[in-house]
């Protein structure tokens, strides 16, 4: 299978309402990093790339039509050379809302997390996002700084940027898919987040 979608924006855009979505019109699966938590021999892969190392990314996401969220979306460019026809989407919101959303989510869980997945996520952000996640101002700092190499880096053929109420139609027709007659996913909520991952690392 070859990569049709590569997800630019970062964790707490709409990620997993974009993998549900992407997943009902591809008919085929969408990497996010929920994927990664079901396939722990990735995890030395991503942080192989964190490291600067060549990864092999068409064999890691063969099984995927399209790929959202952290980690996938800290490694856009390499991921789009390795697609060259897939469509680079970045997703994203106020940083205000962004900092409020991620602080009280991802960047909270992360407090309770050890071993090779925290070593990997910590390498991510400090080569590709900010090692500072705690702190609001450098954190938003990293969230613009990422949204503005997105749109400065990617081919403007290939970019299509979209926010949550945006929903299907920008995605349909970036795919050449038809709309289907059906809501657009809202999922992931903050307190979705906090009872489906954090519960389980209290």
């Amino acid at each position: 299978m070859s990569l049709r979608l590569i997800g630019a924006g970062v964790g707490r855009t709409g990620t997993l309402s974009l993998r549900t979505a992407l997943e009902t019109l591809l008919g085929e699966p969408c990497y996010h990093m929920f994927e990664v938590r079901q396939h722990p021999e990735h995890i030395p892969l991503w942080h192989a790339a964190a490291r600067g190392e060549a990864i092999d990314w068409r064999a890691l996401l063969e099984p995927y039509s399209a790929a959202v969220d952290w980690p996938a979306s800290a490694f856009w460019p390499e991921i789009a050379a390795a697609f060259p026809d897939a469509v680079i989407l970045l997703s994203w919101r106020d940083a205000e809302g962004w900092w409020k959303s991620a602080s009280n989510t991802i960047f909270e869980a992360m407090q309770g997390v050890s071993g090779p997945w925290r070593e990997m996520i910590d390498a991510m952000f400090a080569s590709r996002f900010t090692a500072h996640v705690d702190d609001k101002a450098q954190a938003i700092a990293a969230y613009e700084a990422h949204n503005r190499a997105v749109r400065a880096g990617a081919p403007a053929a290939r970019l299509v940027e979209w926010r949550t109420g945006d929903g299907w139609a920008p995605l349909c027709a970036a795919l050449g898919v038809p709309v289907p007659d059906l809501p657009f996913p809202h999922v992931n909520s903050t307190e979705d987040f906090r009872a489906k991952v954090m519960q389980k690392s209290d």
